[in-house]
């Protein structure tokens, strides 16, 4: 969320911030709502004052014996506190309306982002190892998978419909093994906590992290009712499934006041993820790139505001060893101000090359978002030489996708009879097993 202070000393520089995300100029309008909530507390604190200097004022007329004085004044503190709720109603609907607003705006983008107005205009930093050159066609994971007897599209779609999967056998246990490796690095190598946080959250979290109110559509809810001692219905509480585990795992932040000494704080975690992926009708509707369940490990960071440009280098850095050690070929883009996500100041994508597809695709997104995030949770930290309090600033990336990880290793690591050779880094994890084939 934005400051709005800082929207009233830098209104050209916010609104040309948001023309290089393509959007309209809102200064103006935020700025007449904001002198509206001044106006309504103005005048609650007039009438507030007024209502303490009548009162003093009656116990003087009626030590002075003047009744008609002390009735008139009587009279207009009757009005003044009839008047009250509705003056506290304009009040808070004129905060509510200011703060509306501002949650519904994105992040302004930092000024090294380059602009553009799709991923057509994102900007590739650097490419990493060669495609394979295969001596045969290659297929798609789905295929591989199938042919394996070990990916379930089907039964999937029985038990719970479009964009699910089953996987069994070998292939269950090399995205387990995934997963491990990578919280294992992040852990080991990394300096990052690992974190088992809940799966439901409450509005709160995902307004914290932006995810509500804009994106509400793209989210699964729960809604579980409570049963009363006497078995009937005593109420029902709502949560949201977690799209990414950077809803929790930042808003452990929330509502904190963290010492300077503590940070950056660096924390990770497995979780599965779940995406109603309501703007993706049509989009990847085969395999496992588009899914509503997903396992992904997390990278989130808590920072001072002169950590983060680097932590976010780091971080990315952290999400490429990944790909480096897998031995998948990757390349690395900065992303262009109409590409990037809504809490984001800047952002990497890291794609990893599907030889099944010929293409490289999104496997980790690595963004740095200032205070946006912390304003909207209200997390804080507590200055170094103890002169008061900022705001922090956060991080967040997938280290990786895990399931994004598996199809890139199926497709990569496939063999011409369709088996499918199991990485170097993840043989520990495999019980030693170096090729995964249909007789497994």
């Amino acid at each position: 969320m934005h400051d709005i202070k800082w929207i009233r000393d830098n209104r050209e520089a916010f609104d040309q911030g948001r023309a290089r995300r393509g959007l309209a100029p809102v200064a103006e309008t935020l700025l007449a709502l904001d002198d509206a909530r001044r106006t309504a507390i103005s005048k609650l604190q007039l009438a507030q004052e007024r209502r303490n200097a009548a009162s003093k004022e009656i116990g003087a007329a009626l030590k002075d014996k003047d009744a008609a004085k002390a009735d008139a004044l009587k009279a207009e503190v009757a009005r003044i506190k009839e008047d009250w709720p509705l003056m506290e109603a304009g009040e808070r609907d004129a905060k509510e309306a200011l703060e509306k607003a501002l949650a519904e705006l994105p992040n302004l983008p930092l000024d090294v982002v380059p602009d553009g107005k799709d991923e057509h205009d994102n900007v590739e930093v650097l490419r990493w190892g060669t495609p394979r050159n295969f001596d045969f066609t290659p297929k798609e994971h789905f295929e591989l998978g199938e042919g394996l007897g070990l990916m379930d599209f089907e039964a999937a779609s029985r038990l719970s419909g479009a964009r699910f999967v089953v996987n069994k056998g070998k292939i269950a246990r090399l995205e387990r093994a995934l997963a491990q490796f990578m919280l294992d690095l992040h852990t080991e190598q990394h300096g990052y906590t690992e974190v088992n946080p809940p799966l439901l959250v409450r509005d709160q979290a995902m307004f914290g992290t932006a995810q509500l109110p804009k994106f509400r559509e793209d989210q699964f809810s729960v809604t579980a009712g409570r049963p009363s001692d006497g078995g009937g219905a005593e109420g029902q509480s709502e949560f949201w499934l977690i799209p990414t585990a950077e809803v929790p795992l930042t808003n452990l932040a929330g509502g904190q006041i963290l010492d300077e000494a503590q940070l950056p704080l660096r924390l990770t975690a497995g979780t599965y993820c779940f995406r109603a992926e309501a703007g993706a009708a049509g989009r990847d509707t085969r395999g496992m790139i588009r899914q509503h369940q997903f396992f992904k490990v997390e990278l989130v960071s808590i920072t001072t505001p002169g950590q983060a440009l680097e932590e976010h280098e780091r971080m990315t850095g952290c999400a490429e060893k990944v790909l480096q050690l897998l031995e998948l070929p990757y390349r690395k883009v900065t992303l262009c101000t109409g590409d990037m996500g809504f809490a984001s100041q800047k952002t990497y994508d890291l794609e990893v090359w599907l030889p099944g597809q010929g293409k490289y695709r999104e496997i980790s997104s690595c963004s740095v978002c200032g205070d946006f995030q912390a304003r909207r949770m209200n997390a804080r930290y507590r200055l170094a030489d103890g002169k008061g309090l900022g705001f922090v600033h956060t991080l967040n990336g997938s280290g990786v996708a895990v399931g994004r990880a598996l199809v890139a290793v199926l497709e990569n690591y496939q063999q011409a009879d369709g088996s499918i050779a199991v990485p170097q880094a993840l043989r520990p994890y495999m019980g030693g097993a170096e090729m995964i084939s249909r007789a497994q």
